[in-house]
């Protein structure tokens, strides 16, 4: 059964995913949660959040970035460090969210285009296009999505 994107809400939706998520960095395993959570948005495959207790915290750097969501309030950025090897703002987190995206404090979420690998149970996902979003495109997301070249009006 296949999910379009542009079925899901704006603002966005947090949601409980019962599926298992993992995150590769330089061959090693950062992140692995079954208590994931997605953020689903108009136009946007979902980004999936993972829990701190899931991630290898050890291998995430503060990058000093900041940006602000309209809806879910101010992201920090870090950056993953493995033996030498450096991917900047890699993942980011919502420390204090706004109202209403409480329950993502505590969690994290990572760009799939900058990593090794994301994986949706045995699925590798696609990452959303362009650098800016990091929603994660898996065979059952159907778009057409933004973050392309010509989907900034959207």
């Amino acid at each position: 059964m296949s999910e379009s994107v542009w079925s899901y809400p704006r603002p966005p939706r947090v949601e409980a995913s019962p599926r298992r998520v993992r995150v590769v960095f330089d061959g090693i395993v950062v992140a692995e949660s079954e208590h994931a959570l997605r953020v689903l948005e108009t136009s946007h495959p979902p980004v999936y959040y993972i829990p701190h207790d899931d991630v290898r915290l050890q291998y995430l750097e503060p990058s000093g970035r900041h940006t602000v969501c309209e809806f879910k309030g101010r992201a920090d950025y870090y950056g993953l460090v493995h033996d030498g090897r450096v991917s900047p703002d890699a993942a980011w987190s919502y420390p204090d969210p706004a109202p209403g995206y409480e329950p993502l404090a505590g969690y994290i979420a990572f760009y799939p285009a900058r990593v090794e690998a994301c994986f949706v149970d045995d699925e590798r996902v696609q990452p959303q296009p362009g650098d800016f979003y990091g929603g994660w495109i898996t065979a059952d997301i159907v778009g057409p999505f933004k973050g392309g070249r010509g989907t900034a009006g959207w």
